[in-house]
């Protein structure tokens, strides 16, 4: 199968995982109103660079990673680590360094991050 293919499919798997994923008892969750299954969608420019922390993320990557970072770290951790991106074939360990490889100062730096910790 192409990259192309693959980048396809690996959007069709994370768009229906964020369509079934059930929203909060009150639907307010770390990204606010906006489940953080439904948030990572906003992810999908950083397919690549969530799956190889070598990679150099997109300028589009490093754009979604800044508007969802400065919602919050919070969410900024929600999102990396939801069940979209994990079904996306994103690694939590290579998707918490995207805001170091973006070179984006605002960053939380040291911000626990489930079992992680962000550089």
């Amino acid at each position: 199968m192409s990259m192309r293919g693959l980048l396809v499919l690996a959007l069709a798997v994370v768009a229906a995982a964020a369509l079934t994923a059930p929203r909060g008892a009150h639907g307010a969750g770390e990204c606010g109103s906006t489940p953080a299954d439904k948030m990572a969608l906003k992810l999908a420019p950083c397919a690549s660079a969530g799956q190889d922390p070598k990679s150099a993320p997109s300028s589009g990557c490093c754009a979604a990673v800044h508007t969802i970072g400065k919602q919050s770290p919070k969410c900024l951790c929600a999102v990396m680590l939801s069940s979209t991106a994990k079904s996306a074939g994103i690694k939590p360990e290579d998707a918490i360094t995207i805001p170091k490889r973006c070179n984006l100062v605002d960053r939380p730096v040291g911000y626990k991050c489930g079992a992680y910790t962000l550089p």
